[in-house]
């Protein structure tokens, strides 16, 4: 029997030499900042940090609530995309298709941030781009002459960090983080985290269970882990296993809500069962709501579950 190789299964090749990553090409959708008849929601591209060459891509309803002839604030969303730290960004089809019906449903803006992938830069960068996007939607919100979407049309009062896989552990870091900031006006009302990704030594019983899972077997899941945290960390290291002993800990009774989404056939399950459970014996408030039904990112696949989860986040938002 050969041996499973989990760069195959991803259709990656690493270059040591260079600590980077030969990629397969992914579907994207261009940023529509002059819609068609008919289109409900408009979007642009920003850049965000020219040194680290990041990215944001801003969604809006077309038509925009109004009250009273005056146009209503919208709740702001610092969205963060899927990819397993390694692949994807904010132009992918994915995670544009699920911003617009994000923005559309709610409404909402949203702020979508195309931050570094890994290899090339290994975490906390993710995080350290996580927190330049908080701060650039803080300085719109204040400058007379700041991104029209923020400063006129979004409430950064009702701010929420969403994040989806990797995006779900982006925002609980820097989530940690930003609650030390001075961050006034801007408030952050709620951390949303759709199955997000986290990992450890010790395997738990839903990684032995769905070891040679088709979507996440764990070697591919190792690789992603090896790739994504500092050289010379394992899995144990904060940034992979939040739920093992650190500084970071006395820090989460701090944060304020949590919706967790999560389903019973996604290998990490355990963890972020775990996660909750961590949360709330921090005292935090946490809307937990696992699926015993359905694997990793089947919301991206399945309609009937795209609009399960959007009504739970809506639901959390409104």
């Amino acid at each position: 029997m050969s041996q499973f190789d989990p760069y195959t299964h991803l259709h990656i090749v690493h270059d040591p030499a260079t600590d980077t990553l030969t990629r397969p090409a992914a579907a994207t959708i261009p940023a529509n900042p002059d819609p068609a008849p008919g289109d409900p929601v408009v979007s642009k591209d920003v850049t965000l940090n020219p040194e680290t060459k990041t990215w944001i891509r801003i969604f809006r309803p077309a038509k925009l609530p109004s009250n009273d002839n005056t146009v209503a604030r919208l709740p702001l969303i610092i969205y963060f995309h899927h990819g397993a730290w390694i692949f994807l960004s904010a132009a992918d089809s994915t995670a544009h298709t699920n911003c617009s019906q994000i923005t559309s449903e709610i409404p909402a803006i949203i702020v979508s941030v195309n931050y570094r992938l890994a290899p090339e830069t290994r975490l906390p960068g993710q995080y350290h781009d996580a927190i330049d996007a908080i701060n650039w939607v803080r300085a719109q919100a204040q400058d007379p002459k700041g991104e029209t979407w923020i400063r006129d049309y979004a409430d950064v009062s009702r701010c929420y960090l969403y994040g989806c896989g990797c995006g779900g552990n982006i925002v609980f870091f820097s989530g940690l983080k930003a609650y030390q900031l001075q961050l006034e006006p801007l408030k952050i009302s709620g951390i949303i985290m759709n199955q997000p990704m986290f990992g450890g030594v010790q395997r738990t019983k839903s990684e032995l269970r769905l070891a040679v899972d088709q979507l996440l077997p764990l070697p591919a899941l190792d690789l992603m882990w090896d790739l994504a945290l500092p050289k010379s960390t394992d899995r144990n290291h904060r940034y992979c296993n939040p739920m093992a002993d650190g500084a970071h800990k006395a820090m989460i009774k701090g944060l304020g809500r949590f919706l967790v989404i999560g389903f019973g056939g996604d290998p990490m399950i355990d963890r972020q069962q775990e996660f909750v459970t961590m949360l709330v014996g921090c005292g935090v408030m946490v809307d937990a709501r696992f699926d015993d039904v359905g694997f990793h990112n089947i919301d991206f696949v399945d309609t009937r579950r795209a609009a399960a989860v959007l009504n739970i986040v809506k639901e959390f938002i409104i």
